[in-house]
């Protein structure tokens, strides 16, 4: 089991956590009150810095809930393993009402997944594949 050490900036703050056994996202909370616009995008801040350990990622996900009953998406998602500083979520309001925040509220979740590094080989060309080129769409609908 991975561990990930957080630092809460605040004592009230609710720590990152699961809300059941074998979730995948840790649910991170709002630690201000702020009002999205209906059209606008936010920063929110956290008040927690993590330290994900070196081979692993953060993935930042929506709330299932914000974005079927309000269309809150998340923007900006890779928390890298290096970066020491305060978390902060990007939140687009795609709905047609504003958004409020009040602190300690659940804004996303947190995905620790394992990665794996690539090395880069540039070549003159790649092989050919039953797809080839297709793109948006290229399988049809049905």
């Amino acid at each position: 089991m991975v561990v990930i050490e957080i630092v809460k900036l605040e004592d009230e703050l609710i720590a990152p956590s699961y809300a059941h056994e074998n979730d995948a996202g840790l649910d991170i909370r709002s630690s201000e009150n702020i009002t999205i616009p209906s059209g606008e995008t936010a920063i929110v801040r956290t008040g927690i810095k993590m330290r994900i350990p070196n081979g692993y990622v953060g993935l930042i996900w929506d709330k299932s809930g914000h974005a079927a009953k309000s269309s809150i998406t998340t923007m900006a998602g890779v928390i890298d393993s290096g970066y020491r500083g305060e978390i902060k979520i990007v939140l687009k309001n795609l709905g047609k009402e504003n958004f409020e925040i009040i602190k300690n509220m659940k804004i996303a979740q947190i995905l620790i997944q394992k990665i794996e590094n690539a090395s880069i080989r540039m070549v003159e060309s790649l092989d050919t594949t039953s797809r080839h080129e297709g793109g948006f769409g290229s399988t049809g609908d049905h």
